[in-house]
């Protein structure tokens, strides 16, 4: 299923093509060799000073630490993130090997999972990154070291039938796509009152 964006100038194509599916088709399986372009797209991410703090840990359907993985999802979350191809979380550093607090890290985490929604767009891949989990859950399943802190939860795989989704996540699926207008998040000069 595709959802295009109708947006209001021309965008380039991956961008208006990209949405957050919760419909994953739970026959169809990636590879590592499907993932290698995505986290080289993450990788060549911009990132203050350099620093590249993100990290991801996954998991392929099937395979016990998926299992491990989905238990860290929130309830409402673990019925569409078990049909996902991939399971995974994006996992922020916190301070730079010299101690410096790394307080962009979440901001360059995100940009490097943006460009890994890109670029699994682009090569006819569906994501969905979610917020809902429980940090201390992916911690401890995943084994993450001090000094690092789950961002958010990522579903990867193929596009699958919204008629598998409970009511209200069908609905969602299926509805239209809408976003604020760009006056209301880009101000040329101060911010306006009222």
């Amino acid at each position: 299923m595709r959802k295009t964006a109708e947006t209001d100038v021309p965008i380039l194509p991956v961008i208006a093509e990209r949405w957050s599916p919760r419909a994953f088709d739970p026959e169809k399986t990636l590879t590592e060799a499907d993932l290698k372009p995505l986290f080289e797209a993450a990788r060549w991410a911009p990132s203050s000073s350099n620093s590249q703090p993100w990290r991801f840990v996954y998991a392929f359907r099937g395979e016990p630490f998926f299992d491990a993985l989905v238990e860290c999802a929130a309830e409402g979350n673990q019925p569409w993130v078990r049909r996902c191809s991939v399971l995974g979380y994006a996992i922020a550093k916190t301070h730079s090997d010299s101690g410096r607090a790394l307080w962009h890290n979440r901001h360059d985490t995100g940009i490097a999972l943006g460009y890994l929604l890109l670029q699994a767009t682009a090569n006819g891949l569906a994501v969905h990154p979610f917020g809902g989990f429980d940090s201390d859950k992916v911690i401890a399943a995943a084994h993450v070291p001090k000094g690092f802190e789950p961002c958010t939860g990522i579903g990867i795989g193929f596009p699958g039938d919204p008629d598998v989704l409970p009511e209200r996540d069908r609905e969602r699926e299926l509805g239209g796509r809408t976003r604020r207008a760009v006056p209301d998040f880009a101000f040329h000069g101060p911010w306006p009152e009222g």
